[in-house]
């Protein structure tokens, strides 16, 4: 037996409308809405779940605290072209292009906050 995908990662946030803004207009993630009228962000196979940190969605989460994710997305164009396209919406890249290591091989990355100021890392696969 062994885990073989990630189906959806919780992001506590601040204020879901603001959070669904950046991931829809800038990352082009699709927004819908399910299970007793939550938020979720979808892109590719996967999903992220929005937590409000206002409320208790689950008593089981000790510590949902918003910006304290880390995450990185594989993206579709050259990360250089999403430092173009981040600059156009006022969206700092802090750091990159750097290589890094990947689940599966090396990486070109660039780094970014979200508006709860998650850190977001933003890759291409390298060869």
């Amino acid at each position: 037996m062994r885990v073989t995908s990630i189906d959806h990662v919780v992001l506590t946030v601040k204020d879901i409308g603001k959070t669904v803004s950046f991931y829809t207009e800038v990352l082009g993630m699709e927004a819908r809405t399910f299970a007793d009228g939550r938020t979720a962000l979808h892109f590719g196979a996967q999903k992220l779940n929005l937590h409000p940190s206002s409320r208790v969605l689950d008593p089981n989460v000790k510590h949902a605290t918003p910006g304290s994710a880390d995450i990185c997305f594989l993206v579709d164009q050259p990360v250089e072209e999403w430092m173009q396209h981040l600059a156009r919406h006022g969206v700092r890249v802090i750091l990159g292009p750097v290589q890094r290591t990947g689940a599966r091989g090396q990486l070109r990355s660039i780094y970014l906050y979200d508006p709860d100021e998650n850190l977001v890392e933003l890759a291409n696969r390298t060869e």
